[in-house]
């Protein structure tokens, strides 16, 4: 049992030091203290390459970080040819909850689900020779090309990404016909008579393009204007002097985000690891493969910006508590069932997408996806249980590890404790058996576990069978049991 403790504080101790990993980047230095822009905050967070999973990790810490720490923007320096729409979609969202002013650069090219994100931010600006727009959804085939939808499928496709592109259009007071003639072909661009995109083709502009003027108002089409580099667009709005924060990739991002995936494979390893922990004397590896497999659930989730400080410490109290009730307190009650339901809510609550001033209870819809891992891991871990529990036994692998035939002095070999003696010996158990625990035999205290019962404390027991140092019983009968031995 202290094995036990002190293995589990050592997981602690290790979890604490992954809580308090530092993972954003300076960049540049901080402006002098006497420049007057010291006390602005600007954080760029770069969307280069394809939009993909790492990418959403970069933008969710990137944005959380920002409002946490009262960013005056957030600035999206661009260079994208699209990617997914649902990670899109995320990115997105989460633009939309910030309350400070949003930029987009474009460097070279917004293209597809870039050209939406940028949409979706309060300001663009664009770099000479830059393009932006083509928003059509395509589907991609497992040898790379495009591959070809039928008709009723394809437009089911367009017309959601389309549904899409003028939501965010609506929202941020931009051309409802210039965002779907990005994503429909079959859309004629026209502004002040002049075509700007001929039906059959899809929305693409240049920078020139894009900062055109129209109207009475001379609003700009798209672009509030044109800069040769990032410094020199920060400095025509104002930020050019400003504390800068660039976020980007890395390593342990790369590695979150493998682990995030394979999450609920981890919790499911985890609880079985910890099962068969309790089904065993001692401290093995199962409950230190348990033990880690939730260290890195809570690893990836943490680094991916999803599992607050509170969840892994509401893990670590349930998990403490579950130790008390078994291994001091007598049966199953409401410290266990307590500890149960702060280890399932830690874990639960680790997998939901949270923002700065979002209430601590999440709604029923952000707690569907996360319910449906959690659920997955329960099922496989309890049919892993059932498994291992009628096919083990039986394997060569289960008796070397249980060392029923490797001690035998037939064979040559001794131990300091062989346990063979004590078949047949009778004792009373000194805690409960779960089924492990400590039972007296002939004033000698030994570590001993049933066949799967639970046997209560100060119950008569007989020692039925032993392989090495594991040691096996089972309860006498009542009558048996009147006249201690």
């Amino acid at each position: 049992m202290r094995h036990r403790f002190i293995i589990f504080l050592g997981a602690i101790c290790t979890l604490l030091g992954l809580m308090y990993t530092g993972m954003t980047r300076a960049d540049t230095e901080p402006a002098p203290l006497d420049d007057p822009s010291v006390d602005k905050l600007v954080y760029i967070l770069p969307i280069r390459g394809p939009i993909e999973p790492a990418l959403l990790y970069v933008v969710r810490r990137g944005l959380a970080e920002a409002a946490t720490k009262g960013a005056d923007a957030v600035i999206f320096p661009m260079d994208t040819p699209g990617g997914a729409v649902n990670i899109t979609e995320d990115i997105i969202d989460l633009i939309a909850r910030l309350e400070v002013p949003t930029y987009t650069f474009v460097e070279h090219n917004a293209i597809s689900a870039g050209a939406i994100i940028a949409l979706a931010s309060d300001f663009i600006y664009m770099a000479p020779g830059s393009k932006i727009g083509d928003a059509m959804p395509i589907m991609m085939s497992p040898g790379g090309g495009v591959q070809p939808l039928p008709d009723a499928e394809r437009e089911k496709i367009m017309s959601y990404v389309d549904s899409l592109v003028r939501g965010i259009a609506q929202r941020k007071g931009r051309d409802e016909t210039l965002a779907s003639a990005m994503v429909r072909p079959e859309i004629e661009y026209i502004v002040d008579g002049e075509v700007i995109s001929k039906e059959g083709q899809l929305l693409t502009l240049t920078n020139m393009e894009a900062e055109r003027r129209f109207g009475e108002d001379q609003n700009p089409l798209l672009s509030e204007g044109t800069y040769d580099n990032l410094d020199e667009m920060m400095e025509a709005v104002g930020f050019g002097r400003a504390q800068r924060h660039e976020l980007e990739i890395t390593a342990a991002e790369r590695i979150a985000r493998f682990l995030q995936v394979i999450g609920p494979l981890l919790m499911m390893i985890g609880f079985l690891g910890l099962y068969l922990e309790f089904q065993s004397p001692g401290f093995g590896v199962p409950g230190i493969a348990g033990i880690l497999c939730l260290l890195l659930f809570f690893a990836g989730h943490h680094i991916a910006g999803l599992a607050g400080n509170e969840d892994i410490l509401l893990f670590i109290l349930g998990i403490t508590l579950i130790l008390v009730e078994v291994f001091v307190l007598p049966g199953f009650g409401v410290i266990g069932f307590t500890g149960l339901l702060l280890v399932l809510w830690g874990l639960l609550n680790a997998m939901v997408e949270r923002f700065p001033g979002d209430p601590w209870i999440p709604s029923f819809p952000e707690l569907q996806i996360p319910l449906l891992k959690l659920s997955s891991a329960i099922v496989g871990a309890a049919v892993g249980a059932a498994l291992l529990g009628k096919f083990l036994p039986k394997t060569t692998i289960f008796h070397r590890l249980v060392l029923d035939q490797a001690t035998t002095r037939s064979e040559g070999y001794s131990s300091s404790k062989d346990s063979t003696g004590w078949v047949g010996k009778e004792g009373v158990t000194i805690s409960p058996l779960y089924p492990a625990g400590t039972a007296l035999f002939e004033d000698q205290r030994l570590d001993v576990i049933t066949q799967g019962d639970y046997i209560g404390e100060n119950q008569r027991v007989r020692v039925v069978e032993t392989h090495g140092n594991r040691i096996i019983v089972e309860a006498l009968d009542k009558a048996e049991t009147d006249t201690p031995q």
